[in-house]
């Protein structure tokens, strides 16, 4: 039986990821920077290493992300990588983001770089914008404004569920079939956040609506909300790469690892609605 590292596994695809592994009968350890709650849990803090050797202690693979809030996840990934070598693993997927191949010197890319170096059996996946965001990241506009507020103008983007990108990993981790291969993951049709907001609107029962705003607006509203500048600055820059419409293509990477089609936008609208639905009289 394998045991497989988690790095993220209490985040939006790190979770369902560490739940898919544990019903396919996979050991799964769950890395977390607090002190563990659970048998599965191990602490492993990204910013100092602490715990990183204990970590990977009778690991066979791992999956592997930065935390959000950081730009220097080079700087936090790169041991880890380093230590995945080091113990010659079986298997690592590694998830940085669409686009993040672009530029030889970003952060990202030069973990990817690194891994690929590395001699150990490696897929890189590179999720497009998630569904998700719209229940949480941009959630607040949405249930104190009904609108989502984004510098995007009218741009598209092919938006993937993070359940697909979970399934994904969960396929790679699980197989040799692919190794060595990146791949860009992304949902079946791009959108618009007008029609994102139309979809909304039909599963949430009320008006949602978009609104594009200027970069300097969501910037501050990005400070406000207390992420710090370089990363609220970062995001800035991501967000006119959707605005030039760097995010509408699509590929048939899900359908090709998993089997699957990837999930729509309207099942994930389904899904949920809750999250949106006005409150009950």
């Amino acid at each position: 039986m394998t045991t497989t590292l988690i790095v993220g596994a209490s985040g939006t695809v790190g979770s369902e990821l560490a739940t898919r592994l544990a019903a396919a009968g996979h050991t799964v350890r769950r890395a977390t920077s607090r002190t563990p709650t659970a048998p599965d849990q191990v602490q492993l803090d990204l910013l100092s290493h602490q715990g990183l050797a204990h970590a990977f202690e009778g690991v066979d693979r791992a999956f592997l992300l930065a935390p959000p809030g950081h730009v220097n996840q080079h700087e936090l990934l790169g041991p880890l990588v380093e230590q995945a070598r080091a113990q010659r693993l079986d298997k690592v997927v590694l998830m940085t983001a669409m686009g993040a191949n672009a530029d030889p010197s970003a952060p990202l890319r030069r973990v990817e770089l690194q891994l690929e170096a590395s001699g150990v059996p490696f897929n890189v996946i590179r999720p497009n914008w998630f569904m998700q965001n719209f229940h949480t990241f941009w959630l607040a506009g949405i249930r104190d404004h009904g609108t989502i507020f984004l510098p995007t103008g009218h741009a598209k983007g092919s938006f993937i569920d993070a359940r697909d990108i979970a399934a994904t990993a969960a396929a790679l981790l699980d197989s040799h079939a692919h190794d060595g291969a990146d791949f860009d993951l992304t949902g079946a049709e791009a959108l618009d956040h007008d029609q994102a907001a139309a979809i909304l609107s039909r599963a949430a029962g009320r008006t949602i609506a978009y609104q594009d705003i200027p970069p300097e607006a969501m910037l501050d509203g990005l400070l406000g909300a207390g992420l710090p500048r370089p990363y609220a600055e970062f995001l800035i820059i991501i967000l006119g790469y959707f605005k030039a419409g760097w995010a509408e293509r699509t590929t048939d990477a899900v359908l090709r690892i998993t089997g699957q089609e990837p999930i729509a936008f309207e099942r994930y609208a389904q899904d949920h609605r809750a999250h949106w639905a006005a409150p009950a009289a």
